[in-house]
C-alpha cells in the first residue's frame, strides 16, 4: 500500500474502490506503513476493514525508524532507531490508524543487523507481544541486503521477514531463505515488480513527477540497463502470459516464499494480480532459464 499513502499521484477514492475490490477478490494479506502518508495509508486500509469486518484480512504495518533515516545505516545508534519506548508508541499510533485493537503483523521498516544484539529494541517488541498489541513481529531488510538481519532472526522473537525479491534481485534465495525455511519463518517477497521494470510498461522517455523517488531509482543510466535486461525476458514468456504474471508466478514457485506484495493503487492491477494465485506452476525449464536472468545490484 506504500503507492496508496506515499506516491505521487495517488488519490484516496480510487484506492478505496481498489482496496474493495482486492477484498472481493479474495486477498487476504495488505502490507501498509506508518511512513506511507504519515498514516494515511494506514488510515484507508482502517477504513476498509471496517467496511469488511468479516473478510480474512491479515494487516501488516511497520514501525518507522525514530530518527527517519531510510535505508537503515550501521553506523545509527540503535537507540536513535528503535527504542523500546518508540516501538511502544508506533504500535498504538498505528492501532489508531487502523481502527484495531491487534495488529496481525508489525515490522521493523529498516534494519541493521549492528542492532542485533542490542537489549532495548528486543525489549520493545516483547512487551507490544505480550500485551496483546501485536500477533506476530517481523523485519524488513534493506534493498541488495539479504542477509543482513540474520543475526536478528537468531534472537527467536522475529516471526517473518520481507525481502526484496524477483526476477533480478534473486540473492535472498541464496542464504536467507534456507534459514528461513528451517526456523519456519515466513518470508514477504517485495518489489516483485522491481519497482516497474518488470511491469512491461516502462520506456527510454519514462519519467516521474519532481521529487518521486523513481527518478534516483531509474536514472538514464539505470533505466538503459534495465529495459535492456527486460527485453531479454521476452522469449521466455509462455504464450498469453504477459511479463507481470510470469514475474508474480516466479517468486510464488520458491517454496520459501509465505506471500508477494505488489502494489496495487488500480482495480486493474488487482484484476491482474490476483490471477497469479491459482496455484497453476511454471515450467521447471522456465524457472530454470529466468535463474539466469539475476542481477547483482548494490
Amino acid at each position: 500500500m506504500w503507492g496508496m499513502g506515499g506516491w505521487t499521484g495517488s488519490d484516496d477514492d480510487e484506492s478505496r474502490q481498489t482496496l474493495a475490490y482486492a477484498i472481493a477478490r479474495g486477498c487476504s494479506i495488505f502490507d501498509t506503513a506508518w511512513a506511507y502518508g504519515e498514516g494515511r495509508s494506514e488510515r484507508l486500509l482502517g477504513e476498509a476493514r471496517r467496511a469488511h469486518p468479516h473478510a480474512p484480512m491479515v494487516v501488516a504495518t511497520k514501525v518507522p525508524p525514530r530518527n527517519r533515516r531510510w535505508p537503515a545505516r550501521p553506523d545509527d545508534a540503535v537507540a536513535d532507531v528503535y527504542p523500546a519506548d518508540h516501538i511502544l508508541a508506533s504500535t498504538e499510533a498505528s492501532l489508531t490508524n487502523l481502527g484495531l485493537d491487534v495488529i496481525d503483523l508489525q515490522q521493523f521498516h529498516v534494519w541493521s543487523d549492528a542492532w542485533a544484539m542490542d537489549e532495548g529494541w528486543r525489549r520493545g517488541v516483547r512487551a507490544v507481544k505480550e500485551q496483546g498489541l501485536v500477533k506476530a513481529f517481523g523485519i524488513s531488510v534493506n534493498r541488495w541486503e539479504p542477509t543482513n538481519g540474520l543475526r536478528a532472526l537468531e534472537s527467536g522473537l522475529i516471526d517473518s521477514v520481507q525481502v526484496v525479491y524477483n526476477i533480478f534481485d534473486q540473492a535472498a534465495a541464496d542464504e536467507l531463505f534456507p534459514y528461513c525455511q528451517a526456523h519456519d519463518i515466513a518470508v514477504i517477497a517485495r518489489v516483485p515488480f522491481d519497482e516497474g521494470s518488470l511491469t512491461g510498461t516502462l520506456t527510454a522517455d519514462s519519467r516521474w513527477p519532481e521529487g518521486d523517488w523513481r527518478n534516483s531509482y531509474f536514472t538514464p543510466e539505470r533505466l538503459g540497463e534495465t529495459l535492456a535486461r527486460v527485453e531479454r525476458l521476452q522469449p521466455l514468456l509462455p504464450e498469453d502470459m504477459p511479463l507481470p504474471e510470469l514475474a508474480l508466478r516466479f517468486i510464488l514457485e520458491h517454496p520459501a516464499v509465505t506471500t508477494t506484495i505488489p502494489g496495487m493503487r488500480r482495480v486493474a492491477h488487482v484484476a491482474a494480480n490476483v490471477e497469479a494465485s491459482d496455484g497453476q506452476p511454471l515450467p521447471v525449464r522456465t524457472v530454470d532459464a529466468l535463474k539466469a536472468h539475476r542481477w547483482n545490484r548494490s
